[in-house]
């Protein structure tokens, strides 16, 4: 009977039909690094390495409520090599639109201030405070 407030973010990558997806941090066993591997190797023939990062919130007020959904994308390429220390995930092999180096290269303010998650949570947060005025 509570309200409830769910979320999950992936990596879209277009050549792979959108995958990894939901499943980003489970499409391949093992860590960070190998999964940036596979990726840079499925992609290693392919000339569309267009990609994006995506948040989708749910908010739901209680059981019998109509669910209201809150998406944030930042849209990007794949790298060809993996390149930066900060972040993690697929940080280092995104370059997000709009620059030349990976999000591991820009850093976190940089990151922080496109992020699909700030968006997404920023108009769920929107949305909860009007109804809440």
């Amino acid at each position: 009977g509570l309200p409830v407030l769910a979320d999950d973010s992936g990596l879209e990558v277009t050549a792979l039909g959108n995958q990894p997806g939901v499943k980003s941090a489970r499409w391949v066993s093992g860590s960070d690094t190998d999964r940036n591997t596979a990726l840079l190797e499925k992609l290693s023939t392919i000339k569309d390495r267009s990609a994006r990062f995506k948040t989708v919130i749910c908010y739901l007020e209680n059981a019998d409520a109509e669910p209201h959904f809150f998406v944030g994308t930042v849209s990007g390429t794949i790298n060809t090599v993996a390149s930066g220390k900060t972040g993690f995930g697929y940080d280092p092999i995104f370059i997000p639109d709009g620059h030349t180096q990976t999000f591991a290269e820009l850093g976190m303010d940089v990151k922080n201030k496109l992020s699909h998650r700030a968006q997404a949570f920023t108009q769920a947060a929107t949305f909860l405070n009007k109804r809440q005025n």
